[in-house]
């Protein structure tokens, strides 16, 4: 496994062990981390804190010029709004985890010129797996479907 996609895997593990939803994400830049974070929705009784963007909150203030020589890195596909939060500040490139267990706008992202890669990672499968048979209700709030 990529050593970024392993940070962002131990992310979506720290999360898990706060009792919160096993996704986390990385923001690389010149083959850096510059900022980590996991999904905190449950954690921070939080609306919007899906990985992607508790990263990218971590990240703080960056310049156009650092997030065009970024790269995104998620255990799961990111939703409409990571998506839309990627499109945003222009992040080229995404790496994902895996989509097997959710599948956010990738077609739509990659026609907007972002490269999107996914890996389909078994590690970051089979911890969502998991998680999704163990924990449904709270799966089903985190993408917006009726518990």
């Amino acid at each position: 496994m990529d050593l970024f996609l392993r940070a962002a895997l131990d992310e979506a593990r720290l999360g898990l062990e706060e009792g919160g939803i096993p996704i986390g994400s990385v923001l690389v830049i010149d083959n850096e981390i510059v900022a980590r974070g996991h999904n905190r929705r449950i954690q921070k009784s939080s609306a919007i804190l899906h990985a992607e963007m508790d990263c990218l909150e971590q990240a703080g203030r960056l310049t156009a010029a650092d997030y065009s020589r970024s790269i995104l890195y998620s255990t799961l596909s990111p939703c409409d709004m990571c998506s839309g939060a990627a499109l945003l500040y222009q992040v080229p490139k995404i790496i994902v985890g895996e989509n097997r267990t959710f599948q956010g706008p990738e077609a739509y992202v990659k026609s907007r010129g972002v490269d999107v890669t996914v890996v389909n990672d078994p590690e970051c499968i089979a911890i969502m797996e998991r998680f999704i048979a163990t924990h449904p209700a709270l799966w089903n709030e985190d993408i917006g479907l009726p518990t």
